[in-house]
């Protein structure tokens, strides 16, 4: 005999299932309502109704332990291990472990970004911003608040490629201070309970500061799918545009065009050589105010220009100071002036870099101007390039080389020979380094003057 069960016993469990859809396709609604305008804007907060808000805040509370380490520890001469390091840092809801710590603050020092800023920057209460890019590659991109340093998932391929190559890359920033190349500052891994582990690299951001650039540009040299819709007129959408629509554009720097053929060169033949390829040039410029126009380009005169360019809204009188690392003290420039001038040697890639503290003011051999401006100085040379800007007569340009961990793989090789046969006659991103690397200095020469 079947017992009936009691009216509605059964049915509650439908209705309930019925709600939670309803409810769970309202939330769906409105999370993609809010992705689509934020996926408009390009740039947006990660504030608590986002879905990377708990895994950004781990990142925070992470990576403010690990810079604390060695702030209270700072790196000496670093050796053999130091590459090696991978410390673990046990947290309530997760993990975090970092790799070459000591190798990524001393390089950070370098640059003249102290811990505690680094830490600041990383790990202030403000919300990380997240940039929707229209890179094919499913990374996330998250920028601190300040958007001073870029957070971006890598997979475990491409941080072991970095780790394996980073003494060889730090070897290159060292012999040449004004290079080009992404600085990356720190490689880390975070693991939390009953979701899948994530790598993720910081790197310095090649627009900063950011305040007035109107135009941004990821260029591979090709022309396969290197179109992107401009944002409206008028608009503040954050569009990165890509090599067609550059074109009938120059990089207008006069005296420094041969400079930057020549980093461009340098840079592109040390990734060659780690066989890497599918890296972008990023570029973005923004005018110049008429007051730092068609200056005087001696040295006294470029340090206010270097002052200019690292405090926004600074035409003529800055509205605020933000403290930008490699900006001109707000002492007296003529100070700057005569400690610079005798510190200043020409570094192996043709620009100029410091000499060690000990030099300076010793009475050794400095350029004159005329010889300054013959070597295409950069716009603070008496630093080690710690921002990607250099100026032209009339615009300032951010200029820097991003995602250098594609290899040329067997899978890459494939791609090339489908490629080829899908666009016969075009150029595409997938060919050989050598090719990649000759491509893509061609186009510098071509759109520089």
């Amino acid at each position: 005999m079947e017992m009936s069960a009691p009216p509605g016993a059964s049915a509650m469990p439908g209705r309930q299932r019925q709600q939670q859809q309803r409810s769970n396709t309202t939330k769906r609604r409105r999370w993609g309502g809010l992705r689509q305008q934020w996926k408009l804007l390009g740039l947006f907060e990660i504030d608590q109704k986002h879905e990377f808000y708990s895994l950004t805040c781990m990142m925070k509370g992470g990576l403010a332990a690990a810079i604390q380490t060695t702030v209270d520890n700072p790196p000496t001469d670093l050796s053999e291990e130091d590459f090696r390091s991978e410390v673990t840092q046990v947290h309530k809801e997760f993990t975090l472990e970092t790799f070459a710590g000591p190798v990524f603050a001393n390089l950070r020092g370098s640059l003249g970004i102290t811990e505690e800023e680094y830490q600041q920057s990383l790990c202030s209460e403000s919300c990380y911003l997240q940039f929707i890019s229209n890179s094919k590659s499913k990374a996330d991109f998250f920028l601190t608040n300040d958007k001073r340093f870029f957070l971006k998932t890598q997979n475990k391929r491409e941080i072991k490629f970095l780790l394996a190559n980073l003494k060889i890359y730090m070897e290159h920033l060292r012999n040449y201070p004004h290079s080009l190349l992404v600085k990356l500052l720190g490689v880390h891994r975070i693991r939390i309970p009953r979701s899948r582990k994530k790598y993720f690299m910081v790197m310095q951001s090649v627009f900063y500061p950011d305040d007035r650039i109107n135009a941004r540009y990821d260029i591979k040299g090709c022309e396969v799918s290197r179109w992107t819709e401009p944002a409206p007129e008028g608009s503040q959408i954050i569009v990165v545009l890509k090599d067609l629509n550059f074109e009938g554009q120059f990089i207008s720097l006069e005296q420094q065009r041969s400079w930057l053929i020549q980093q461009v060169e340098i840079d592109t033949n040390f990734l060659q050589r780690l066989n890497v390829l599918d890296y972008s040039l990023l570029l973005a410029h923004q005018p110049l105010h008429q007051d730092e126009r068609n200056q005087s380009l001696s040295f006294a005169s470029l340090i206010v220009r270097t002052k200019k360019s690292v405090n926004p809204g600074s035409s003529p009188i800055p509205t605020s100071v933000v403290r930008v690392p490699g900006s001109v003290p707000d002492d007296d420039a003529t100070r700057m002036l005569s400690e610079s001038d005798s510190g200043l040697k020409m570094s192996r890639s043709g620009s100029f870099s410091p000499t060690s503290q000990e030099h300076v003011g010793s009475g050794a051999d400095t350029p004159e101007i005329p010889d300054f401006k013959a070597q295409n100085r950069r716009l603070l040379p008496n630093l080690k390039n710690p921002l990607h800007i250099i100026d032209g007569p009339e615009q300032r340009y951010f200029i820097g080389i991003i995602d250098i961990f594609t290899v040329y793989s067997f899978k890459k090789r494939l791609e090339h020979l489908w490629k080829s046969l899908r666009h016969p006659g075009r150029s595409f991103s997938t060919v050989s380094p050598q090719t990649y690397c000759l491509r893509l200095c061609q186009w510098v020469q071509d759109h520089a003057k």
